[in-house]
């Protein structure tokens, strides 16, 4: 069949330009030079844990690895073995295993778990996510084996804004695997017990997800490994709390925020709290001064954090404390810390915490700026992405608002910034528009009549309602002539063009009231002159959001996404942030009276499906949207500052290009991309992404110091 049906291009954002990878060093650094490399160095790699001894034994006797290594290799100390996240395989976050050999330096071979347990229960478009080892503790005469315990999203749940993370415990011997998360329930973060037994898990179990970004306030429940008869014993140990880690068989610790002061004042902190399971106490580890998150506890005692000890903003020229930095405190001595990355980077961010040998070694991961230094080893400016669907391929760009040419020539995207557009083509990668200043150009566009080699785009100052934003061509823009041509007049907030498929109409939104900042739709009947000497039409009028506009294949219909459907007594904002309520309709431009809602994020409740756009054949509509709510806590990722928020992952809805009532409230939809990060604003291609990496065959790849968005 292949991709018969084209590609859908997206952005990701908040993921590190530079790849991610896994470090380690001792407990009292004295340089850089103490730090280990535990990691092959290929793609990213993130969120590790020791595998124990006695379960790496166990899974060198899979076929697959019997040749690489033996259970005497493992007791002279000869191998160990890592369990993390991966990105190499088809570009998804799955979880993988390493066998190090040797000391420093030393030689490792990674292994996705399919490799070693086959694809029934390892297969798919999917997330893994916090690997940890359970069993192996005995019960009378019996040893109960090793499992593998995880996070999936692989089973789909047609609820929308609901996380699809389950907890699953997969049989390092056998390959068995068991789903541990009760039916209806979602978790993250599981961490298992020093003896193997039980479970800790962060849970949304009785609560719905509520759009938060930042703070979930899951609860923390525990259960054990084995199921007996009367089930797992889950229950609920911890009120608020996320990232669970056990100090001993009855203390946890784990990260919440606190809330202080005044309602003008606000402050806020993340903190670390160690909890007594036996008696019920619950002291704080971390002071109030500074965020400290993502614990990995070292004993009862002892535990080591994440720490930001000087809040930033995102447009900071940070100081040393405004990185992320692993200290270790210990309760017996409150105030105090030992700091470990401070002494080898103090200018760099160091995530997720890992024990290694008791305490002896931290390890940790963190951006490798050496892997951005040679241009060969650098990721092209587009990656291909396993796609649930045989038909459509899927891939991830490099660039901000990617849009692809009708004839798969020419992609163009811009940069994070928002300062400059890039065109890449059979002449490479290329700077073809560029801006003296940052937040002055977004939302670029190919007009869909390839011979006109035109790419529409907005300039002004980007997600700001009452400033002044003006929609303008590039003519020529293969030629890098760098001339523009206004097309919009007067000071009006203008976005998101979008023209027919003749290339002669251009569809966008506009703020046009005056002490108004409604937002609706208009059509420019001349696409190469605009308001100079052409007609503008209106094609939505109400007071609500209408953006995010494309043109059907057909030319008869306009997507968009719009709040028109929110209610009267709906918050100002939601969680700090937009309260969202769009929802996707479809309007008919030769009867704009004619609109119909294709799909909304929730039937109660606010959410963001946006940036609609068109299969080529017209028969489904990709989104970015919350639907599958968060898939990771959220303190954990690299970035967790939001420049308005995240929508989640791309989705798809299948509609009836010929009978255009059928298309009302279309309940199901697919989920194309599964990410901790956010997937957003998609563009559909007629073309594989195999004909497009050919069309696009160039030597260039991105240089991190001058093109990485």
């Amino acid at each position: 069949m292949g991709e018969n049906r084209g590609s859908i291009a997206f952005f990701t954002t908040y993921r590190p330009p530079v790849p991610l990878d896994i470090f380690s060093c001792p407990v009292q650094p004295s340089s850089e030079k103490d730090e280990l490399h535990l990691t092959d160095g290929k793609s990213y790699n993130y969120n590790c844990r020791v595998i124990p001894l006695a379960a790496l034994k166990t899974i060198l006797k899979r076929p697959k690895l019997a040749s690489e290594a033996t259970e005497a290799d493992v007791d002279l100390g000869r191998l160990t073995g890592l369990i993390f996240v991966s990105e190499r395989a088809n570009n998804l976050e799955t979880l993988h295993i390493a066998l190090c050999f040797g000391a420093n330096p030393h030689q490792v071979k990674v292994f996705s778990l399919a490799d070693i347990y086959g694809t029934d229960a390892f297969n798919d478009v999917r997330m893994e996510d916090s690997g940890c080892i359970g069993g192996g503790y005995e019960v009378g005469s019996h040893t109960i084996d090793h499992s593998l315990v995880y996070v999936s999203t692989k089973e789909p749940v047609q609820e929308r804004r609901c996380p699809w993370t389950v907890v699953y415990k997969t049989n390092l011997r056998t390959g068995e695997t068991e789903r541990l998360t009760p039916p209806g329930t979602f978790d993250l973060s599981p961490s298992v017990s020093p003896s193997g037994k039980k479970i800790a898990v962060a849970s949304f179990q009785g609560k719905a997800w509520d759009g938060e970004i930042e703070d979930l306030q899951t609860d923390i429940y525990v259960m054990n490994v084995e199921r007996s008869p009367s089930g797992l014993g889950r229950r609920r140990v911890i009120v608020n709390g996320g990232w669970p880690t056990w100090g001993s068989e009855n203390v946890l610790f784990f990260h919440r925020k606190e809330y202080y002061g005044t309602k003008q004042d606000n402050s806020t902190a993340w903190r670390v709290f160690r909890f007594d399971i036996t008696t019920d106490e619950l002291i704080p580890v971390t002071p109030k001064e500074f965020d400290a998150i993502t614990p990995a506890a070292i004993n009862k005692d002892k535990v080591a954090v994440a720490t930001i000890r000087k809040k930033s903003k995102f447009t900071d020229v940070r100081v040393e404390a405004q990185y992320r930095h692993i200290e270790i405190f210990d309760t017996t001595a409150p105030g105090a810390s030992v700091q470990i990355t401070q002494k080898i980077r103090p200018k760099a961010d160091h995530f997720n915490p890992f024990v290694i040998d008791g305490g002896k070694c931290i390890g940790y991961h963190r951006s490798d700026m050496s892997r951005s230094q040679n241009i060969s080893n650098m990721e092209r400016y587009f990656h291909k992405i396993q796609s649930p669907f045989q038909d459509t391929g899927l891939f991830r760009v490099s660039g901000v608002f990617p849009t692809i040419s009708k004839d798969g020539s020419k992609l163009a995207f811009v940069d994070n910034e928002f300062k400059a557009v890039w065109l890449a083509d059979k002449k490479g990668l290329r700077i073809v528009y560029e801006k003296e200043g940052p937040d002055s150009i977004h939302s670029p566009v190919w007009n869909q009549n390839p011979d006109k080699d035109i790419l529409y785009v907005c300039m002004g100052v980007p997600f700001k309602a009452d400033q002044p934003l003006q929609i303008c061509a590039i003519p020529d823009v293969s030629s890098e002539n760098g001339q523009r041509r206004r097309l919009t007049k007067g000071r009006f907030n203008n976005a998101f063009p979008s023209t027919d498929r003749d290339g002669e109409r251009l569809v966008f939104r506009s703020i046009r009231e005056k002490d108004k900042r409604y937002k609706n739709l208009y059509i420019m009947e001349k696409a190469d002159v605009g308001e100079y000497g052409g007609k503008i039409k209106r094609l939505t009028n109400g007071p609500w959001t209408d953006t995010h506009c494309q043109w059907s294949p057909t030319g008869d219909w306009v997507v968009f996404s719009s709040t028109r459907d929110k209610p009267e007594d709906a918050p100002e904002t939601d969680n700090g942030l937009d309260p969202g309520y769009f929802a996707v309709f479809l309007v008919n431009v030769n009867d704009p009276s004619v609109v119909v809602r294709v799909i909304r994020s929730a039937y109660h409740i606010a959410g963001h499906v946006n940036h609609p756009v068109f299969s080529p054949d017209g028969r489904s509509i990709a989104v970015t949207a919350d639907l599958a709510a968060v898939s990771a806590d959220p303190m954990s990722l690299p970035l967790f500052l939001h420049s308005v928020r995240p929508y989640g992952d791309v989705f798809t809805v299948d509609i009836d290009p010929e009978d255009i009532n059928k298309n009302k409230d279309v309940k199901k939809f697919h989920r194309i991309t599964h990410s901790r990060y956010e997937n957003g604003t998609p563009t559909w291609t007629l073309f594989s992404t195999d004909v497009l990496i050919k069309s696009m065959d160039s030597h260039t790849t991105m240089d991190f110091n001058i093109s990485c968005p």
